[in-house]
């Protein structure tokens, strides 16, 4: 078994010489995908790790920790009731307007507690897929069709694939269902109330944290928009009144921190994400300092911070690479193919639409311009419907880390059903 290693060990070695060597530096092409690469990384650093990425690790932190075993597996477990699992799945997910990477920390944390496979995935691609924001948006930009067409799509498709990726691993459901039918739930002496109010203000925070700028000024929307930094920092407040009275942290040490903040919100009033920053090294401070259940947080935290940034980051810079930027830079392969390909409502379009979509990079509702451009330049509403519902809830950072959490078989089956509906729902709706 050693020289099976060894040699492993030197394919890669020499694979990488061959690369570096023949690499062509100086052709055009590549070193704008070099810069698209490095570019998409550093838009995704700047507008999604702190916003979105933070705030999911610290909620799968207390998933892991607050949340116990049994209240999962009674909602989410594999012997549990199938509408009632899928229904708090589904419904789950859609409430969190998240990409297809901040939705990684939630699902590997309840996958870790003991949710069944169905629906634990039924949750992934709930997440980013029934997205309720980015569905009325769609309905608004690309048109009622295709909006309704997403909505019934991917609430179908969150429970259809759920269940088949049961059937398909149904012997080992069958066995953690009989294991876990011995799970206690330990009373921890906090009502429940209290965890759910806990995990809700983090919610609240990834929310508003990440609301985008809407196109017009007025509704709604654009009202929120405007005041997402005074409701986040409302959402922090009650954060802090958590953290004494529900988790146990010391006051003064939340105290401490919170004029931390609000010395740094003095200084740098037009720049909320130093206050922000500031406010996550506190928080991350405080829970360090504080043992037992704080800690305990903290450590649950940084575990899958470890698990899943390093992956995320190598994704994205591959998808640049491959694909471009976000602001409409180059990757290797070029635009034109995949307007070109994408025409008319063949099962290829349809297919290569679904494919292409899977691995790219979505961030939260950028998928719809990204379609209107793409409509504009003649791509037909069939694949235009395929990308949408496997674009959206999947992409090559988001495959790297599914395959920690659950294997690369079972990673390989979920991606190949998303792409094979996909396609199909695509070419259905060509046909209408």
């Amino acid at each position: 078994m050693l020289w099976k290693t060894e040699y492993r060990n030197a394919l890669w070695i020499v694979g990488f010489f061959l690369f570096a060597y023949f690499m062509p530096v100086s052709h055009p092409v590549f070193t704008e995908a070099i810069q698209s690469a490095l570019s998409l990384t550093n838009w995704y650093a700047r507008e999604h790790v702190l916003l979105c990425l933070v705030p999911a690790f610290f909620i799968a932190g207390v998933i892991a920790v607050f949340i116990s075993q049994a209240a999962v597996v009674k909602y989410f477990g594999a012997g549990t009731k199938k509408w009632l699992s899928y229904l708090v799945a589904s419904v789950s997910g859609s409430i969190l307007a998240v990409c297809s990477c901040t939705i990684l920390p939630l699902f590997s944390s309840i996958h870790k507690r003991g949710a069944g496979l169905g629906p634990a995935i039924a949750f992934l691609y709930s997440g980013p897929a029934i997205n309720i924001l980015a569905i009325i948006l769609t309905a608004r930009v690309l048109g009622f069709e295709l909006g309704i067409a997403r909505v019934i799509g991917a609430v179908g498709f969150s429970i259809i694939i759920g269940l088949i990726m049961h059937f398909i691993y149904r012997e080992e459901e069958t066995a953690k269902a009989a294991a876990q039918l011995a799970v206690a739930d330990p009373d921890d002496g906090r009502p429940f109330w209290q965890t759910a109010l806990h995990f809700f203000i983090l919610v609240l925070i990834l929310i508003f944290a990440t609301w985008g700028k809407p196109d017009t000024a007025t509704g709604w929307w654009a009202f929120t928009y405007h005041l997402k930094w005074w409701l986040v920092s409302a959402s922090a407040i009650a954060l802090g009144i958590s953290l004494v009275y529900v988790v146990g942290v010391k006051a003064w040490h939340v105290l401490v921190g919170g004029t931390v903040v609000l010395l740094a919100t003095l200084l740098f009033p037009s720049q909320p994400l130093i206050p922000f920053t500031v406010g996550v090294i506190a928080l991350a401070v405080i829970l360090s300092v504080n043992p037992g259940e704080p800690e305990h947080w903290m450590a649950e935290t940084w575990g899958f911070t470890k698990q899943i940034l390093p992956l995320l980051g190598a994704g994205v810079l591959i998808a640049g690479f491959l694909l471009g930027d976000a602001q409409g830079g180059r990757g290797v392969i070029p635009n034109q193919w995949v307007t070109h390909l994408v025409g008319g409502n063949s099962l290829f379009a349809n297919f290569f639409a679904s494919i292409s979509g899977a691995f790219m990079y979505f961030a939260t509702l950028t998928e719809i311009p990204i379609l209107q451009g793409l409509l504009h330049a003649g791509m037909g509403k069939g694949p235009a419907l395929a990308l949408l519902l496997a674009g959206p809830a999947l992409s090559l950072p988001n495959m790297l880390v599914i395959r920690q959490v659950i294997g690369t078989q079972k990673t390989i089956v979920y991606v190949l059903l998303v792409v094979i509906m996909a396609t199909i729902s695509g070419f259905i709706f060509g046909l209408l």
